[in-house]
């Protein structure tokens, strides 16, 4: 005869495991509407057996984009690029785990990876002696990328995170990036996380400036949440600092030009914390600083980024 204790853990774990096919397919099913909602806007290319989505325009000197955390390519599509390709052969890259590029093998999201993985994509597209542009997160790939390739002949770090800095990230990437969140936490923001909550941290991107018409229903963020790239994400922003500390030894032996570029209200990656002493370690560094500006200048303010862009390539001898 079956106990009747039989019988509730039995229920109990039908119960859970019902819950889990629940939230996985309707994780699933969220994740195949991101997908057919914001396609690759450019070429698929593969790298070691991964894919690695870029987006290439333009002629001219070879400038490429590499985005921030939570982000994809599209971030630059939306209006930068177009105001660029007249002059330079544009290449932006969804860094791995994001939009539409595979994430490498487990333990292997550094910076200098990730810009070792990126270099090899753009190898296959002839790219040489490039700028190197990145935002936010991408501007610690941008310095990773130029501190292991020569011939790379300037940088634009737009409120690049690039230095260390006191204290520790949001305590979800840690439980978002680990294997067990991975399974648990991921899923359930994966199926149930609603637009208001992102449309929120994208103006918090932006704060104090507002967000640019149309740019919440062009950046694809639900291709963020999908579960693989939620987790992705959150193991590169937790175990960033650690790889920012490595690389910030290297700095110094950095002589092309560099042009900083950060908002003096950006709380997401502070000017004081991050610009401002990266400028006093690389040799051929100019600081511009903009009065007002968030996290978004590369949105905000594009003509002095633009502006910055221009006098690094003049810097570099390419125009």
């Amino acid at each position: 005869m079956i106990s009747p204790k039989s019988v509730l853990s039995v229920a109990l774990v039908a119960a859970i495991a019902g819950g889990v096919y629940a939230v996985d397919r309707r994780a699933a099913t969220r994740e195949a509407a991101a997908d057919a909602a914001f396609p690759p806007l450019g070429q698929i290319l593969t790298v070691d057996g991964l894919r690695v989505h870029a987006y290439v325009a333009g002629s001219g000197p070879d400038l490429v984009l590499i985005h921030g955390a939570s982000g994809n390519l599209r971030d630059f599509t939306f209006s930068l690029i177009p105001q660029l390709t007249n002059r330079y052969r544009v290449i932006a890259f969804d860094r791995p785990g994001l939009g539409w590029s595979d994430p490498l093998p487990d333990a292997a999201d550094s910076p200098a990876e990730q810009a070792a993985h990126l270099r090899r994509a753009a190898d296959l597209m002839a790219v040489q002696a490039p700028i190197v542009l990145g935002h936010s997160y991408g501007g610690a790939v941008a310095l990773a990328w130029a501190l292991d390739a020569p011939d790379t002949r300037a940088l634009v770090l737009v409120s690049a995170a690039s230095m260390p800095w006191e204290g520790s990230i949001w305590f979800m990437h840690n439980v978002m990036g680990s294997r067990l969140g991975a399974h648990t936490a991921v899923p359930l923001i994966s199926a149930f996380a609603g637009m208001g909550t992102v449309e929120g941290a994208i103006r918090g991107i932006f704060t104090p400036e507002p967000v640019p018409d149309g740019y919440v229903a062009y950046i694809g963020a639900p291709l963020t949440m999908r579960r693989a790239s939620l987790h992705a994400n959150s193991a590169q922003v937790a175990e960033l600092k650690p790889h920012i500390i490595a690389q910030s030894a290297r700095y110094g032996s950095l002589t092309l030009p560099v042009e900083l570029v950060h908002g003096d209200t950006d709380t997401i990656v502070p000017l004081d914390v991050h610009s401002i002493p990266l400028s006093r370690v690389l040799p051929a560094a100019v600081l511009t600083v903009l009065p007002g500006a968030g996290h978004a200048p590369h949105h905000t303010r594009q003509t002095e980024v633009i502006a910055a862009i221009d006098r690094a390539a003049t810097r570099a001898g390419l125009r």
